[in-house]
């Protein structure tokens, strides 16, 4: 495509040694990680704020990450774009038999399970290569976000029956490590006792939302983004009588629960 061939050029240029852009040229790969994950992040908040025309946008700015990516590994003669794309092209060729060959499946749920047992596959063939144990937990990428991660710790273990098969003994978990941290307050643990512990109720937490069938990064997510719209509402409110710092805690909380009140009698609306 012209575009992308476009695209490739631009990136060459900007990494040029003589005549390209101070700052790309700086760039390594372990640099650019946090800008990629921004990029990322950037792109769920347009699907999440149903922006199209932004997330358009957004596409391109990860896109180019990628570009990225592939000029500094063409310059260290390690895979260029070109690659990148065969090695996409053969792993979903390889993870879909039942479209590029004669394995037959009929529903959404049996192809996660036959895509499982293929990365599966992959994985111990991995750990066979490099001589050392398979583990369940192998390719759980270390760089995803805590709560992502979380989630897929405990998916991979309940692949091999270490979970709860019902939601009521998570809650009942969940409450043990909320008793256990009450405790560790109460006696006035160490700072380290208390990241262990809250660690404890997080992780436990994430669990729960598994087992609702939640996504527990979505979740906080929105969770984050009504807080921001919320508290923006009540800055808004003392904003008239010279700023939130002349204002009670007390008050601030009457107009929250006030803003929260409104917002529910909208929604029913």
């Amino acid at each position: 495509m012209e575009a992308v061939a476009q695209l490739l050029d631009i990136m060459r240029r900007l990494r040029d040694p003589h005549d390209g852009c101070p700052w790309d040229r700086e760039q390594t790969f372990a640099t650019i990680v946090p800008h990629t994950l921004e990029e990322a992040y950037e792109v769920a908040d347009a699907i999440e704020r149903e922006d199209w025309n932004e997330l358009r946008t957004e596409l391109g700015d990860l896109l180019f990450q990628i570009v990225f990516y592939a000029q500094m590994g063409q310059e260290q003669d390690k895979f260029d774009f070109e690659d990148i794309v065969v090695a996409i092209n053969d792993k979903l060729v390889r993870r879909h038999p039942h479209v590029f060959a004669d394995e037959h499946i009929e529903t959404s749920a049996e192809q996660t399970e036959a895509w499982e047992q293929h990365k599966l596959a992959e994985r111990q063939a991995k750990s066979a290569t490099e001589g050392r144990d398979h583990s369940v937990l192998d390719g759980v990428a270390r760089g995803l976000p805590a709560l992502t991660r979380a989630a897929k710790l405990q998916r991979r273990a309940a692949r091999v029956g270490f979970d709860w098969k019902r939601t009521e003994p998570v809650m009942d978990k969940l409450r043990e490590e909320i008793d256990e941290l009450q405790l560790a307050l109460d006696i006035e643990a160490t700072p380290e006792d208390m990241f262990e512990e809250l660690g404890d109720v997080i992780f436990t937490c994430v669990n729960l939302a598994r087992h609702l069938d939640v996504d527990a990064e979505s979740a906080l997510r929105h969770a984050n983004a009504k807080f921001e719209d919320r508290f923006r509402q009540v800055e808004a409110h003392f904003a008239e009588r010279g700023g939130m710092e002349s204002a009670s805690a007390e008050e601030m909380d009457q107009i929250w629960e006030h803003v929260k009140r409104q917002q529910s009698a909208e929604q029913e609306d």
